[in-house]
C-alpha cells in the first residue's frame, strides 16, 4: 500500500480547525472527501499538526495510504480537481520511503507570524495578518524575544485546554523583522504547546508598543502563570509554513 507525502496549502478562515469534526468544516475533512471522490477511498490522513480556527497554512505536511499505486502528479491534481472551490491545495504529491510518517518523523516544526503595522487597516489582507495601529519597535521585539529560546517551562505561553503531557518545550528560534509596513515573527522548535505561538507573539508584541520591557517578557517567562500572558494574538495572521524531516527519511 503506497504511503503519499503531500504538502498543503490552505486559507484558514471558513474552516473551524484543521482537524476533522463531525458536522463542522475542516480542512482535514475536505482533503479526506476529495480523496474519497478521486480514489473510492475513505481514508483518516496524518498530519504533522493541526492549526485552529482561522490559522492558515503554506507548508502543512500529511501522508495518505491508498490502495491503488498511482503517479504522484495525478494524485495532487485529482486532489486540487475535487477540492475546489475550498481555499485548500496540495502543492505536491511524493511517494514516501519505508516508515516515514507525517507526525512522528517530524524534527521541525516552523511558523511565521503576519502583523500590518500601519494606520490603514488591510483591504487585501483582511482575515490574513493581525492589524496593529501603533508603530512597533521590531529591533526591541527581536532582542527582547531571544530570551524564549532554549528549554523552557512554557505555562505563561499556554492554553489552559492544552492536552501535553508537559508545559516544556525547546524553541529554536524565534525572529522578528520588518518588511515595509509588516512585522514578521518566525518560530522553529520540534513542536509547539495549543496556542504558544499566538500567546507569545502577543507578548513579544507589548514589547514592540512600549507597554512591556525585555525585562517584563522574562518575567512573564518565568512566572509559569498563564495570567502573566500578555495580550494573545489573533488566528489571522497565524501561518504553519513548514515542517523539517530527517533527511535520511526523505520522499523518493
Amino acid at each position: 500500500m503506497p504511503r503519499y507525502r503531500l504538502i498543503i496549502e490552505y486559507d484558514g478562515r471558513p474552516f473551524h480547525g484543521f482537524q476533522a469534526q463531525e458536522a463542522l468544516a475542516s480542512v482535514q475533512g475536505e482533503i479526506e472527501r476529495a480523496v474519497l471522490a478521486f480514489s473510492g477511498q475513505a481514508l483518516r490522513l496524518q498530519a504533522a499538526g493541526r492549526t485552529d480556527t482561522g490559522v492558515h497554512a503554506t507548508g502543512q505536511v500529511v501522508h495518505i495510504d491508498l490502495e491503488k499505486e498511482w503517479k504522484s502528479e495525478v494524485v495532487r491534481n485529482a486532489i486540487n480537481a475535487h477540492l475546489v472551490p475550498q481555499p485548500i491545495v496540495v502543492l505536491s504529491a511524493e511517494v514516501a520511503e519505508g516508515d516515514w510518517h507525517a507526525r512522528f518523523s517530524a524534527t521541525e516544526r516552523r511558523y511565521t507570524y503576519r502583523i500590518l503595522n500601519r494606520k490603514a487597516p488591510p483591504a487585501l489582507d483582511q482575515g490574513r495578518v493581525w492589524h496593529v495601529k501603533k508603530p512597533l519597535d521590531a529591533e526591541a521585539m527581536h532582542e527582547a524575544a531571544q530570551v524564549l529560546v532554549g528549554h523552557h517551562d512554557f505555562t505563561t505561553f499556554r492554553h489552559m485546554a492544552c492536552q501535553a503531557k508537559s508545559p516544556f518545550k525547546t524553541l529554536d528560534l524565534v525572529q522578528v523583522r520588518r518588511e515595509g509596513d509588516q512585522i514578521l515573527l518566525d518560530f522553529a522548535s520540534r513542536s509547539f504547546l495549543h496556542r504558544q505561538v499566538r500567546s507569545m507573539t502577543g507578548s513579544i508584541a507589548e514589547v514592540g508598543v512600549g507597554r512591556w520591557t525585555a525585562d517584563d517578557l522574562k518575567a512573564a517567562l518565568e512566572a509559569a502563570d498563564r495570567r502573566a500572558c500578555g495580550t494573545v494574538a489573533p488566528a489571522d495572521g497565524l501561518y504553519l509554513t513548514g515542517v523539517g524531516y530527517d533527511p535520511l527519511k526523505a520522499s523518493k
